[in-house]
Order: structure tokens, then C-alpha cells, then sequence
């Protein structure tokens, strides 16, 4: 991903993403962009057997959202992914829902990572921290 854009995945609210009144309901935004977020890993080459590779594995440590205005049902939406930060073993990416060009939802996302038999955090390892250091957006911190 050398062009260092925002990464961009259309999703259309279903009935099953609603409240009664056809309103997304808010845990879904994450869901959202946790789809996004794990699209956008894979387009740097980090499917789920390289993130989750027996050594390593990514977990949210910490998330930030404000939500703006509702999505409604049957609106089609881009949830998006822009890397802003990568440390030695975290990294922090800003995540949006829009409709269109109307911001519905924003978040900041840390992820860090960690040993699965422990869950204590660990070093990226070296190719994907080259990966991802050259993935990191710089006009985004």
C-alpha cells in the first residue's frame, strides 16, 4: 500500500444491524470497522494465519469513537482504515463510517501485540513491522 491512502470497504446496513426503528445499533460501528481494519491487514499481505501465527496476535488495547449521526437501514457506507502510528509493539490507526461524504462515526484505534499463550505484549516481529512502517500514513498523526 505505497500510495499511503485511506483504506476503504463498502458495507450495506441490514436489518439485523437495527434497532426497531431502523437505526444501526451502536456496537455495530465496531463491527464495521473491525471488518475494515482486518481488510486492510490483508492488503499489506497480513491475512489472519500471518497476524495470528502462533508467536504473535493483535489485540485492541485501547478505542476511542464518537459517533456523529445514525446510519439507517439499507444505507450503503465505506468504514475506513488509516494507519497513523506504529510503535515496537502497538500500533494506532483512525477508523471512520461515512455515508457518502458524511462522517456517521470516527475512532482511534490501538492495537497491540501480544503472545498468545500469555497474552504479554511482545514485539511486532521484523517483516511486519517493516510492513507496517511502510504502510503508516504520516499526514494522519
Amino acid at each position: 500500500m505505497s500510495e499511503r491512502t485511506e483504506f476503504s470497504l463498502a458495507l450495506r446496513v441490514y436489518i439485523e444491524d437495527t434497532d426497531a426503528g431502523g437505526i444501526v445499533y451502536y456496537v455495530n460501528y465496531l463491527k464495521y470497522i473491525e471488518r475494515a481494519r482486518t481488510e486492510f491487514m490483508r492488503s499489506l499481505g497480513m491475512d489472519r494465519a500471518a497476524i495470528f501465527n502462533g508467536d504473535t496476535m493483535f489485540v485492541v488495547s485501547d478505542l476511542l469513537v464518537n459517533y456523529h449521526r445514525p446510519a439507517l437501514l439499507d444505507d450503503e457506507l465505506h468504514a475506513t482504515a488509516v494507519l497513523i502510528a506504529v510503535g515496537g509493539a502497538s500500533l494506532k490507526l483512525r477508523q471512520c463510517v461515512r455515508r457518502g461524504t458524511e462522517l456517521i462515526a470516527d475512532a482511534t484505534v490501538t492495537l497491540a501485540c501480544v503472545s498468545p499463550d500469555s497474552l504479554a505484549p511482545r514485539r511486532i516481529p521484523k517483516a511486519m513491522l517493516a510492513t507496517l512502517r511502510a504502510a503508516l500514513n504520516p499526514l494522519e498523526e
